[in-house]
């Protein structure tokens, strides 16, 4: 039973405020209430906070920053968000979506500025769906080191995190007010905790397969690249309490992910001219669409395979990457002087490769239109020596779940809210709609780290007026 009536041996402790999960959005929610003066307490299954944002390349959009002025790039909240709806097809809540871009850049340089994240834009290429170049990551641009400076954020401003606590049921009357949450240890024992106010930041469901297979079908026995504790434990308790769930269909994949290394592999190396054969040796797709909805298509083609396909100039690039660095250490990425060089070692038939290069060269040049309808606009032919990764596609993270307000309020199924519970990052429906091709790069950590912080200031405020 995920929703239980008060402990028979009543509470062991209290919080005012409790957060389910140690991610970018639990650890944006902890330091938001810790700087609203109210106490609260962290809880992560894991004995080392990692999840989901340990898993990306830890960029967050952002519109209108210092950083991007410095660099000159010109961007609004206003055309962030047209660019999220325009990529989710309409479908995302206008009012959640006002409030991450006009949250975005000052969440951003809050982190910067009060807590010493040194955050550059990723300058060097576009992301599909964006109108500027508004990704903002850290020096290694790596999810680990977000993971690690926010823990360390926390500790400094000595918010209590209990690790190896793994949140088993929620305690709650028939008035759907939490009392509390039972928590698991890895000895099988079971503590009853108190609080005035919860936070689910405990991701979505990409780890349990039966959700998966019930809402996804397209993704079902897809590699899985997600953290394996999402196992939907927002969305069972959500039900048992009768809240809304919304867009379950919806989820971030992605369609470079190196094979059988497990390597994440940048699209940049798709964007700034690369393109996908598959195992015949042939392109199959436009390859700039996006990578969430290339991993279906990916996994489409003979076998689950395909290849990206570059060279060393865009290598450059994607090395900003640990994960691609990673990716080139580990023998993932293949070089060759020549096309025939490159079939042979890929084992892929030289004539359709071949074939390939020379329509994605003469569109490059302008010479004929792509028969995707790929635009090559602003990138350069690709010239030796050439790069190639063999990849799949795989599930990352889902993007349906809890509905909530613009305060981060768990909305009711009946109307209404939950009195008071909140939800943020994978626990909560992002602004992706219903589909994978409505995910806009970065919408992940965008609605952590944003909406992260919002619950944070929105459970301290409500704890705070019920005293």
């Amino acid at each position: 039973m995920t929703v239980k009536a008060m402990p028979p041996g009543g509470f062991a402790a209290s919080a005012p405020v409790v957060i389910v999960g140690a991610g970018a959005a639990g650890f944006c929610a902890a330091l938001s209430v810790r700087e609203a003066g109210v106490d609260v307490l962290v809880l992560e299954r894991d004995s080392l906070p990692r999840g989901s944002t340990a898993l990306s390349a830890g960029l967050i959009p952002a519109a209108g920053t210092r950083f991007q002025k410095t660099l000159g790039f010109t961007d609004s909240p206003a055309l962030f968000a047209a660019d999220i709806q325009r990529k989710a097809h309409g479908d995302a809540d206008a009012a959640i979506v006002k409030s991450v871009t006009r949250g975005a850049g000052p969440t951003i340089e809050w982190l910067a500025d009060r807590y010493g994240f040194p955050f550059s834009v990723v300058h060097d290429f576009d992301y599909p769906g964006h109108s500027a170049r508004r990704m903002h990551g850290l020096p290694t641009r790596s999810g680990v080191e977000l993971i690690d400076r926010l823990r360390q954020a926390a500790d400094e401003a000595e918010i209590p995190l209990v690790l190896n606590a793994t949140v088993s049921a929620l305690y709650a009357g028939p008035d759907c007010v939490i009392r509390g949450v039972e928590i698991t240890r890895p000895d099988g024992t079971h503590d009853a905790l108190a609080c005035e106010a919860l936070i689910l930041a405990c991701n979505g469901y990409g780890g349990a397969a039966d959700l998966v297979a019930q809402h996804i079908p397209e993704m079902r026995g897809a590699l899985y690249f997600g953290h394996p504790g999402n196992r939907g434990d927002a969305v069972s308790w959500g039900g048992a309490l009768g809240a809304k769930l919304l867009h379950m269909s919806g989820y971030q994949g992605h369609g470079s992910v190196a094979h059988p290394h497990g390597v994440l592999i940048t699209w940049a190396v798709i964007m700034e001219g690369g393109f996908q054969v598959n195992v015949k040796g042939a392109r199959f797709s436009n390859e700039s669409g996006g990578y969430s909805e290339q991993a279906a298509i990916v996994l489409a083609q003979p076998d689950g395979i395909a290849f990206d396909i570059f060279d060393e100039r865009i290598a450059a690039i994607a090395r900003q990457f640990a994960d691609f660095r990673q990716a080139e250490a580990c023998g993932a990425v293949i070089e060759a002087s020549t096309v025939a060089l490159l079939a042979k070692r890929l084992n892929l038939p030289l004539s359709a490769l071949a074939q390939s290069f020379a329509e994605v060269e003469e569109a490059n040049r302008g010479h004929k239109d792509d028969r995707f309808g790929r635009s090559f606009a602003g990138s350069s032919p690709l010239s030796p020596p050439f790069k190639a990764v063999k990849v799949t596609g795989a599930l990352f993270h889902t993007q349906g779940g809890l509905a909530i307000d613009d305060e981060t309020r768990v909305l009711s199924a009946q109307g209404g809210r939950l009195p008071n519970l909140f939800a943020a990052g994978g626990a909560a429906a992002g602004v992706s709609g219903a589909l994978a091709s409505g995910y806009l790069s970065g919408n992940g950590l965008l609605t952590a780290t944003v909406l992260g912080r919002v619950a944070g200031n929105s459970a301290a405020n409500f704890v705070t007026q019920s005293r």
